[in-house]
């Protein structure tokens, strides 16, 4: 029994790092920028694809995570265009990304919905992994996924000190201060977007190479995993300063992830996996939403 729960936790524990790294990216967008990017939703799935596909063709597991971070960048960088210079509304412009997306990914794979990588070598075949102590061996997989999601972790919090970093905070709490410091507060959205959709890129590849395949329909309710993620941390740990956002953002991902497994684990089919996605994020938003008004009257 007790062997059975702990296989449960590493599980979700390991999907709660995947989808972590793509909250990281959800969170600038939703927390920083204030920014409702649906294109989330096909960014997630094409870092899938351009790695199951590279991979397919003999490219460096670690390799196919820096292309799709660097593609993930590409696509953030085209949702800001269409919404800054195009003005197109936000919400519509991550509509249109994540429509254009689907088809991408589908030239991507070549026409595949589906691309199994089973039996290519991925991030967590590598050598020298093998010379870890035997006893650590099963955790493997949740060693390399937090050695990433910490990597990305740490980037995130050094690009947030930075100059481009305070103007970014600057966008989504206040854009005329950027604006009265002459600099364009449009060129700021588009690198944020870029960024945050190069996380979410990032999150489909570590995905793809650890489920060992890609789906076209994996980027489903990715936006709001994402968003459940960053509320869940936010507010659970808003009152402990010590705690940093993005560390906040991380646990939240993970928590979200054992509710999801402890759901199934009491006979919900997998097949409801969005209806307890929907339900657990109405949830927090009633929540979160309550205590907002009782701050407010008791203020």
């Amino acid at each position: 029994m007790l062997e059975t729960i702990w296989m449960i936790f590493i599980g979700a524990l390991e999907e709660g790092l995947v989808y972590a790294i793509m909250a990281l990216g959800v969170y600038i967008t939703y927390k920083i920028l204030d920014f409702p990017d649906l294109s989330v939703d096909g960014t997630f799935p094409m870092g899938a694809a351009i790695t199951a596909t590279l991979i397919t063709r003999g490219t460096s597991p670690l390799l196919t995570l820096i292309i799709s971070f660097i593609i993930g960048a590409l696509a953030g960088t085209l949702t800001g265009i269409i919404h800054v210079k195009c003005k197109v509304r936000d919400l519509l412009a991550g509509i249109i990304m994540m429509t254009a997306l689907y088809s991408i990914n589908l030239r991507i794979t070549g026409g595949k919905a589906n691309v199994p990588i089973f039996t290519k070598k991925t991030i967590f075949d590598y050598e020298f992994l093998k010379g870890i102590p035997e006893a650590i061996q099963p955790y493997t997989v949740s060693i390399v996924l937090f050695i990433i999601v910490i990597i990305m972790k740490l980037l995130l919090d050094l690009y947030l000190k930075t100059k481009s970093g305070y103007l970014l905070r600057a966008v989504g709490d206040n854009d005329t201060v950027v604006t009265s410091l002459a600099m364009d507060k449009g060129y700021v959205k588009i690198i944020g977007l870029a960024i945050a959709n190069a996380f979410v890129g990032l999150s489909g590849s570590v995905y793809a190479q650890k489920s060992g395949y890609f789906d076209i329909y994996s980027g489903t309710g990715t936006m709001v995993m994402g968003l459940a993620s960053v509320i869940i941390g936010i507010n659970l740990f808003k009152r402990l300063t010590f705690v940093k956002a993005t560390s906040a953002v991380i646990i939240g991902s993970v928590i979200y992830k054992i509710c999801v497994a402890i759901a199934i684990a009491f006979g919900l089919e997998t097949s409801d996996l969005k209806l307890i996605t929907a339900a657990l994020f109405l949830i927090i938003l009633v929540v979160s939403n309550d205590r907002k008004r009782r701050a407010k009257n008791n203020a």
